[in-house]
């Protein structure tokens, strides 16, 4: 069986994203990403834990990065964990990072409207009404069962 490597994020910016240019004109972003867990302890104090993750975007997913995201900004983040390895006075260091494959931008200063971010293709969450197009009523609507 095969395995599955896919991890979910909702957090908030802690920097503007980081953008590298690769020789070949593809771009690299790295967004810093808090997520923040709350809970009470033993003693019933409420009590805020924050981790921080790196994320990496490329190509296009990059390019929307540096167009779009900035520090404070709420994204969902989609993609899998990958483990850089490197060897360091003789001690062999590990670093993880998450490579984002799927992104929406669910509001912040930059822009209210959430995005979904499939590969390259930016897609609006909240399609727009059309002009003329009636509200939708979910009460006039008969339910087909």
């Amino acid at each position: 069986m095969a395995g599955v490597n896919k991890v979910i994020l909702v957090g908030n910016l802690g920097r503007d994203p980081e953008m590298f240019t690769f020789e070949s004109g593809n771009k690299r972003a790295r967004l810093t990403l808090a997520t923040t867990e709350t809970y009470k302890n033993k003693q019933g104090e409420k009590v805020e834990h924050t981790e921080w993750h790196t994320v990496l975007l490329y190509r296009g997913l990059a390019d929307v990065a540096e167009k779009y995201l900035q520090k404070g900004m709420k994204v969902y983040v989609e993609g899998r964990l990958r483990t850089r390895v490197w060897e360091d006075k003789g001690q062999k260091r590990y670093y993880v990072e998450i490579e984002g494959q799927d992104m929406v931008m669910l509001g912040g200063k930059k822009d209210e409207r959430p995005m979904v971010l499939k590969g390259m293709e930016a897609i609006p969450s909240v399609p727009e009404k059309a002009e003329g197009e009636p509200e939708y009523n979910p009460e006039e609507d008969p339910l087909p069962f």
